[in-house]
């Protein structure tokens, strides 16, 4: 039983040989034409002629015929069949009227024989020679019966003859049996290597395909050839639009990378090593890749190219990150409870006796407006205290539903009448009515926006416009953006933005610290672009809640804010 890829690969293998036998009859037709022409000098030049001109009309309306059939028939060894039973029609009528014994045409015979062996099985080639052999001596008969005064001088002569061919034509018939039978072995065999290869092949591929590792080959220049399935979910490129590019927009130059690993193909280590690299998706998210190159090389044992193999280290790079800072802050914290008491209790006595002394003496004199900068100071270090032990030692969620836009607008009723806004400076709120509703802490999540919008007046010394949007994407997702039009950030102090004690508005440093660990402690993402001179925007996402339903206190502060 024949499998359905061998049925199709034999099905094309016949359907291309009917296509040339097609073609050859009618090149044997012309060529039979042009040698007709020659023989016009020897023998009847208008019998001749007439002769060949019907054989070539006649295969040329077969051929047109063939053409029709083979276009709209798929069953090709029927058509052999009745291709060749007309061909033996054809010859026979050929030899007939060219003298039967005498005829130039008997070779074709053999001609049909033993193409026969290329369509059929070892009995139809002998079946064929037989028919042939019945054909030949039939047109002799006939040719006998049709002319009795030279059969009668002849018979001994023409039954040796006829008697000749027709031994002939067996005897090919056998031979084209037999080159059939091994020509149907070689198919089979040629088949059964074909399916083996092609299923090895297959094989070769899933193993590719099932790899969790990305797996991508290149030439020596390093463009890319294959891209295995798992390579196109880590980075989110689809191998059509990767296919054939430079490998460089996934890992960088590799020129000399590429180098190094065909140098080591004879060195002891024999490996390029492990490396590490950041890659841009096509949404412009960035990936943290390790990866290796490893020489790819042929059945001659020689270098045709790279095999690289990769993985997403991203997650892995950022629970290190994650096991760092809390590291940190553990020695932060345990530093932060023996210096919080050491330093808040003098400070409390030094502020309580500043005080005093203040209340004692004249409002205008000078030592009344020292002690002013001493309580002024006292408070900005008992801010920056504060604001360290939330750092080092942050509280536990209390989560519930909340409400952002209602956070939104109770933060900037405040903020509007608080002593840091200037006159030059304005609020713009793009929070739409309907509530969006997450499970958060809503303490820390006031914190949050107190914090940035603060932030981005601070940014605006010579004034601006602030402006807050909230909008919730088609991940499930809410996004609030605060955007300024201050003098913005370089490129290091983006980079650096969200390090502890590391501040572009002259503050402690901690605060956006404080914000970026709250919205990662409620699964958040916190991103920044910010351009010198043309402004900052601070993005926020958080996960949505399950369900939409507004809690009683955040409908009560809703309707007081409106």
């Amino acid at each position: 039983m024949k499998s359905p890829a061998e049925a199709n690969e034999t099905t094309k293998r016949a359907e291309n040989k009917l296509g040339w036998l097609i073609v050859g009859r009618l090149l044997t037709a012309l060529l039979l034409f042009i040698v007709s022409l020659v023989w016009n000098r020897a023998g009847d030049p208008q019998q001749i002629l007439s002769r060949s001109i019907n054989l070539l009309l006649i295969v040329a309306g077969l051929t047109t015929v063939y053409a029709v059939i083979f276009r709209l028939s798929q069953n090709t060894l029927l058509q052999a069949r009745l291709q060749l039973g007309i061909d033996i029609l054809i010859v026979t009528w050929l030899v007939w009227h060219s003298g039967v014994i005498q005829s130039p045409y008997i070779a074709l015979y053999i001609v049909i024989i033993a193409i026969s062996s290329l369509f059929f099985i070892a009995r139809d080639a002998v079946v064929t020679s037989v028919v042939c052999a019945v054909a030949f001596t039939a047109s002799a008969v006939s040719l006998m019966n049709h002319t009795p005064a030279a059969a009668n001088d002849s018979l001994q002569q023409t039954v040796q003859a006829v008697g000749m061919f027709d031994i002939a034509f067996l005897v090919v018939g056998l031979l084209s049996a037999r080159l059939a039978e091994r020509q149907s072995r070689s198919d089979v065999r040629l088949l059964a290597a074909t399916q083996s290869l092609a299923d090895l092949r297959a094989l070769h591929e899933r193993i590719v395909e099932s790899i969790r590792s990305g797996v991508v080959t290149t030439d020596l220049e390093g463009r890319i050839f294959t891209f295995n399935q798992a390579a196109a979910e880590i980075t989110g490129y689809e191998e059509k639009t990767v296919r054939g590019k430079d490998a460089s927009i996934l890992f960088g130059d590799l020129k000399e990378r590429i180098a190094n690993s065909l140098r080591t193909i004879n060195s002891v280590e024999g490996s390029g090593g492990r490396f590490e690299t950041d890659c841009l998706t096509p949404e412009g998210l960035r990936l943290r890749l390790g990866y290796s190159i490893s020489p790819l090389f042929s059945e001659a044992n020689e270098t045709t190219g790279m095999v690289i193999t990769f993985q997403d280290l991203t997650q892995v790079r950022t629970l290190e990150e994650t096991s760092r800072r809390q590291d940190r802050l553990a020695a932060i914290g345990r530093m932060a409870a023996s210096i919080a008491h050491e330093i808040r209790n003098p400070l409390a006595a030094m502020r309580g006796s500043i005080q005093m002394l203040r209340s004692e003496m004249d409002t205008d004199s000078h030592q009344t407006e020292l002690m002013e900068i001493i309580l002024r100071e006292s408070d900005r270090l008992n801010r920056i205290i504060t604001d360290f032990l939330s750092y080092a030692r942050p509280r536990s969620l209390v989560q519930s539903k909340v409400d952002v836009g209602v956070l939104l607008h109770q933060t900037f009723a405040l903020l509007r009448h608080s002593p840091e806004i200037l006159e030059t400076q304005s609020i713009v709120e793009e929070v739409p009515d309907e509530p969006l509703i997450v499970d958060a802490d809503e303490g820390q999540l006031k914190q949050v926006f107190w914090n940035l919008a603060r932030n981005a007046l601070q940014a605006m010394p010579q004034g601006g416009t602030l402006t807050t949007q909230l909008e919730k994407n088609s991940f499930n997702r809410l996004r609030i953006s605060f955007s300024d039009t201050g003098r913005g950030m370089t490129p290091d102090q983006v980079e650096h933005l969200f390090e502890p004690f590391s501040s572009t508005t002259g503050g402690t440093g901690l605060g956006l610290s404080i914000v970026y660990q709250i919205i990662r402690d409620h699964g958040g993402t916190i991103n920044v672009r910010s351009r010198e001179g043309q402004g900052t925007t601070i993005s926020i996402e958080l996960p949505a809640a399950t369900s939409n339903e507004v809690p009683d206190s955040a409908q009560t502060s809703q309707a007081a804010t409106k």
